[in-house]
């Protein structure tokens, strides 16, 4: 039973609720049995979805892309962990604090190598794979001249099979 059936389901307690038959059809709490077309006798169906699938407004990260993201939030994550625990420390008057500055600061540049590489990835993957959506994108055009020299690659090991099946040279095409 869903929340809208529920709400328009008299309040029956549950002693005065009739037993369910297992295989019964028909009616279930009271409530009115679905017709044919998924319409509950007597009104429109109420049936709204839980969520709505919307077309994602930017595409999806590339492997690498992602990888070299997730690596950088988990340093960033580890690098303030480290802060933290140095700051208070350092309030707390310990041995520890020292040591734990030092390795924040280490961390932190650690941090900024891991940022500086999510972007020169994601740079790197524009330049090898990425399509700008022009006619004169250089991407697209490298693509269509490798598919090409593949087509023609294909081609040629096709005709060479064709004549080595054939016989080859060992045969004149006209006897």
């Amino acid at each position: 039973m869903g929340t809208a059936e529920r709400r328009d389901a008299p309040e029956v307690s549950v002693a005065e609720r009739p037993a369910r038959i297992p295989g019964q059809v028909g009616s279930e709490r009271g409530i009115p049995p679905r017709t044919p077309g998924g319409v509950r006798a007597g009104r429109q169906s109420a049936y709204r979805p839980l969520w709505v699938e919307e077309p994602a407004r930017r595409r999806r990260m590339a492997d690498p892309v992602r990888t070299a993201a997730v690596r950088a939030v988990l340093i960033i994550a580890v690098t303030l962990i480290q802060a933290m625990v140095a700051f208070l420390c350092t309030l707390a008057g310990s041995w520890l604090a020292f040591p734990m500055v030092i390795s924040s600061v280490a961390s932190t540049v650690v941090a900024t190598w891991a940022v500086v590489d999510v972007w020169v990835t994601r740079q790197v993957w524009n330049q090898r794979y990425g399509v700008v959506s022009e006619p004169s994108s250089t991407a697209r055009q490298l693509r269509r001249e490798r598919r090409a020299a593949r087509r023609r690659e294909r081609t040629a090991r096709r005709d060479q099979a064709r004549i080595a099946r054939r016989g080859g040279a060992k045969q004149l095409s006209h006897p």
